[in-house]
């Protein structure tokens, strides 16, 4: 092709450095950083996003229904079509609420959580993170038992084996208006466990469904039914057909997005920021191309003007400089990309940044390079580099062959 063999040409034959050149020059390694910092932040993101989502999802389930009218008839007719669901992993009953646990002068508020002892789901999450003691919420000597966090055993100053007391919020408020002694539960502490996520750490404790239901006075009623899906990416899908089955004035239908929205909200908050500040890099690069290209076209008025004579049509002329600005856009974009893949490569394979392990919960910088965000970059790039030759390549378009020849 003519016009792309003489955009290459321009584009090589400087056999010295002039001003334009420099600009040129200085266009293509805008392009380069500026690319290669896009790849590098969005894997950044990526990898704190899946890390984030891998820590929260290993303790939470992928969707989780909850009865708004504390009725076992609602939630029996959603336990058989989840049973019949072939996105569902396992699904159990949980009951949920606030009690108030005591050991000698030391108090604390929190959620007592009540598992099925027989999901493996909600039972192997918490076996994997126990740190001291053992998973077992079975009764001893008609007692039941109780695992806590490891900050709360801290706090109460307990360890296992040792005994406190506990007692259900509402059950103190009645005990209040009523003006009774409180009525608490011994439990016995089988096991302390430990999580990277410090809020679920001070919130959460773990008992078995029925003493759950004895010390909230639930009865034999349950709170709701968490499930687990054989593909994460299913909870939305599978919460519009619930709620369009099921009718929504008496279940609560939250995905494990839901149940985080604004932490995710944030993180895409800050993925956007990032990209569209670093966009900033490539744009500046870019008005270099659009004044580089202009001040070519004056330099080679007098080429124009003997192409056009030689019966090279305006057309191939806008194409030439066209192509010439597309060039540095392309050179800049795939150096950026191999500089930005490569430093993500040795970072996921020899961390050369890593990080404090008893600052973070984390050893390296996690990255996770997608190729979506290649592509978005890329085409990004690409089209800025597009647009900033179309205004150099229209002023070429008009040079006049009697103009750029007069003096020649």
């Amino acid at each position: 092709m003519l016009e792309y063999f003489i955009a290459k040409k321009y584009l090589r034959s400087k056999h010295r450095l002039n001003f334009i050149s420099v600009i040129s020059i200085i266009s293509t390694i805008g392009v380069t950083i500026g690319v290669a910092a896009l790849i590098i932040v969005l894997s950044v993101f990526n990898g704190f996003g899946s890390l984030v989502t891998k820590m929260l999802i290993n303790f939470d389930p992928h969707v989780r229904i909850t009865s708004l009218t504390n009725n076992p008839d609602d939630l029996i007719e959603i336990e058989k079509y989840l049973a019949g669901s072939s996105d569902v992993k396992s699904f159990a009953p949980y009951a949920e609420g606030k009690v108030i646990l005591m050991k000698k002068k030391s108090i604390e508020i929190l959620n007592i959580k009540g598992i099925e002892l027989n999901d493996s789901g909600s039972t192997n999450r918490i076996k994997t993170r126990l740190v001291y003691g053992e998973f077992d919420l079975t009764k001893e000597n008609s007692i039941d038992k109780i695992i806590l966090s490891r900050p709360i055993a801290m706090q109460l100053s307990v360890r296992v084996g040792d005994t406190i007391f506990a007692t259900s919020a509402n059950q103190l408020k009645k005990t209040i208006t009523r003006m009774t002694i409180p009525q608490s539960k011994r439990l016995i502490i089988s096991g302390i466990y430990e999580i990277s996520n410090k809020q679920y750490a001070l919130e959460y404790t773990f008992t078995s469904l029925e003493c759950a239901q004895g010390l909230l006075n639930l009865k034999r009623n349950i709170s709701g039914v968490e499930v687990i899906l054989n593909d994460l990416d299913d909870s939305e899908n599978l919460k519009e057909e619930l709620l369009s089955k099921f009718t929504e004035e008496k279940i609560e239908v939250t995905t494990w997005y839901d149940m985080h929205k604004d932490l995710y909200r944030v993180m895409l908050l800050e993925r956007w920021a990032a990209y569209i500040l670093l966009s900033l890099i490539i744009a500046v690069a870019v008005f270099n191309i659009l004044s580089s290209l202009t001040m070519s076209v004056f330099e080679k008025k007098k080429d124009i003007g003997v192409l056009r004579s030689m019966g090279v049509t305006g057309n191939s002329i806008k194409k030439i400089f066209m192509f010439e600005g597309i060039l540095i856009g392309v050179l800049g974009t795939v150096i950026g990309l191999i500089l930005g893949l490569l430093v993500c490569y040795l970072q996921i394979n020899f961390n050369i940044y890593p990080l404090d392990a008893s600052k973070f919960v984390i050893d390296t910088l996690p990255m996770e390079v997608r190729v979506s965000d290649i592509f978005a970059v890329s085409i990004m790039s690409l089209t800025l580099s597009y647009f900033a030759s179309k205004y150099p390549a229209n002023q070429a378009l008009k040079t006049k062959i009697i103009d750029a020849l007069k003096w020649e």
